[in-house]
């Protein structure tokens, strides 16, 4: 069956000679075509351009079934990829909301028990039917706001049984859902309570039981480590992604959120897909990934909630590298999986250009989960991922109506969910 969306406003991030990713200046520019059409055939897209070339007998000559459906005044864009979430979880955790409203830190709730601990605890009592429960309507909640893949961590676990029992849910969310999904283990996101003031036993278990018993059932396609102050040290970092390198698992590394921790520097040493937070980035930051293969990516929620210092998104760009956008959907410190609202605190909060969040949520982000060759931009052969809004102005109001949902219909695999 073909579906052809004619009459669109503006067809948003075209490209004729896919890419991997955007960087530096080539970031505020975005391949745009107005009163456009868009021909999908399958899962696939088949071809796009001016209404103008369009030629509606041909599409109907060679096929009995087209759905046709009218874009007037309406902008598509291609889906968004959340490149960095958290949403296997059970349980919130609006109290520490509560204990950072009255001045607690971050860093201060983790060491009474809470963050990720308390998480931890929650995830070790729960079911597996119960995980996958709350995680699939989650999924349900951020693809109804336009987002059409995902990256899911582990993480909340921090034993055996419980990392593998998240990884697992991940597993099935993969092959139950219309979403594409990518899987991260993070078995070191925190150091669980048993394993206080003993971090390299605990690092040990991760390097000679957990990644090997993840690697043999197949359960992941990233490994993660939370390379920061008050958490893993580069050493501990170097260990476990050297470690998971050997069983496969490329690495996406949680890095200088809380301190210049040296994260970015041992991802990119490791060849990570991406480096992601990074409040704290100077020059020896920004020169390491500099010709490097690895994606940084900011992550505009947790800094928003958490009211954290802003990463310098601008020296990025202005070094002339790429930047990715992401949720961070966890419960504790970026409790939204609303990329739509990621886009306008990228406006606000980064200075970044509406064609600038757009590119760090599509082709970047796409690519910081290794999916540019499928998704992330408007492209022949590429997966039919994208979503149609409601009548709009232009791109530019998508960021600046920061409240408003604006998507009317959104296209997983060529299928309208």
């Amino acid at each position: 069956m073909k579906t052809l969306i004619i009459n669109i406003k503006q067809l948003v991030q075209v490209e004729e000679e896919p890419r991997k990713w955007v960087a530096g200046a080539d970031m505020a520019k975005l391949g745009m075509i107005d009163d456009a059409y868009l021909l999908i055939d399958g899962d696939r897209i088949e071809a796009f351009g001016k209404m103008s070339e369009l030629n509606q007998d041909a599409i109907y000559e060679n096929t009995d079934t087209v759905q046709e459906v009218d874009a007037t005044g309406r902008l598509v864009l291609p889906a968004y990829c959340d490149s960095h979430t958290h949403l296997v979880y059970a349980g919130s955790r609006e109290i520490e909301y509560i204990d950072k409203i009255k001045g607690l830190s971050y860093e201060e709730i983790a060491k009474r028990g809470g963050g990720i601990l308390n998480s931890a605890e929650r995830i070790r009592k729960a079911s597996e039917q119960e995980l996958f429960d709350s995680a699939y309507a989650r999924l349900q909640e951020i693809a109804s706001l336009g987002t059409g893949a995902v990256e899911i961590k582990s993480g909340y676990g921090l034993d055996t049984e419980s990392e593998l029992k998240m990884l697992r849910v991940i597993k099935r969310l993969k092959e139950e859902t219309p979403l594409t999904i990518k899987s991260t283990f993070l078995g070191a996101h925190a150091v669980p309570l048993e394993y206080k003031g003993r971090q390299t036993e605990y690092v040990d278990l991760i390097i000679n039981e957990m990644i090997p018993a993840v690697a043999a059932e197949d359960l992941a396609d990233y490994i993660d480590v939370f390379c920061d102050k008050g958490f893993f040290t580069v050493e501990d970092t170097d260990r476990m992604l050297n470690a998971g390198m050997k069983y496969g698992m490329r690495a996406k590394i949680h890095a200088n959120e809380l301190d210049y921790s040296g994260g970015i520097q041992v991802g990119v040493k490791y060849n990570a897909l991406s480096v992601d937070h990074l409040e704290y980035v100077g020059e020896e930051e920004i020169a390491a990934l500099k010709g490097s293969e690895t994606m940084p990516t900011v992550l505009p929620g947790a800094a928003f909630f958490l009211n954290m210092p802003y990463s310098p998104v601008r020296a990025m760009i202005n070094a002339g590298l790429p930047v990715a956008l992401a949720s961070d959907f966890n419960p504790g410190s970026s409790p939204s999986g609303n990329m739509k609202f990621v886009m306008s605190l990228g406006c606000v909060n980064y200075k970044m250009l509406p064609e600038e969040v757009i590119n760090a949520t599509t082709i970047n982000s796409a690519y910081a989960m290794g999916v540019e060759d499928e998704l992330g931009s408007i492209a022949v052969g590429k997966k039919a991922n994208f979503y149609i809004t409601a009548p709009i102005t232009g791109i530019e109001y998508l960021p600046y109506a920061y409240g408003s949902d604006l998507v009317e219909a959104v296209f997983l695999n060529g299928e309208q969910i």
